[in-house]
């Protein structure tokens, strides 16, 4: 593995997490997130490098500047359903791509149910809170061990 790091990117809105819409998105803050992002891949060997952006030019900018990474666990927010630009940028990425959701975005409004991160990613998980944070990271630790790729 050449380059041990995991990449999380998060998108808009959630650097107000644990104040905003707490029924579906849960009371950790963005920072607790991080802090269990950090613990879990170190267990597992792996760095992170963490961030949050209400841009989606941003997030596309960063998804361009991957290389090498372990994977990526990504939380589009609303571009999820909104941004073929993150969706082709994605379909660039060499490693493997875990998209997560607080939310069950299939048990929400209709519009959240369509994803266009889901078809350029290895996996998805939603619905899970904080925790689907840590299982893309043990994903992408077991992606990593098994020589599988995106």
């Amino acid at each position: 593995m050449s380059d041990p790091r995991i990449v999380v990117l998060n998108g808009p809105n959630l650097n107000l997490l644990g104040a905003r819409e707490r029924e579906h998105y849960g009371t950790h803050t963005l920072g607790e997130v991080e802090e269990r992002c950090r613990a879990r891949a170190a267990a597992l060997g792996f760095a992170i490098d963490f961030r949050q952006t209400n841009s989606e030019a941003e997030l596309v900018g960063w998804i361009q500047e991957l290389g090498a990474a372990a994977g990526l666990v990504i939380n589009a927010a609303a571009y999820t359903h909104t941004s073929i630009a993150i969706h082709d940028a994605l379909g660039l990425v060499a490693c493997p791509v875990i998209e997560v959701h607080l939310s069950n975005i299939f048990a929400r409004e209709r519009f959240r149910a369509r994803s266009y991160v889901a078809p350029v990613a290895t996996g998805s998980i939603s619905g899970l809170g904080a925790t689907g944070y840590e299982l893309a990271i043990e994903a992408i630790a077991a992606l990593s061990a098994a020589g599988d790729g995106s």
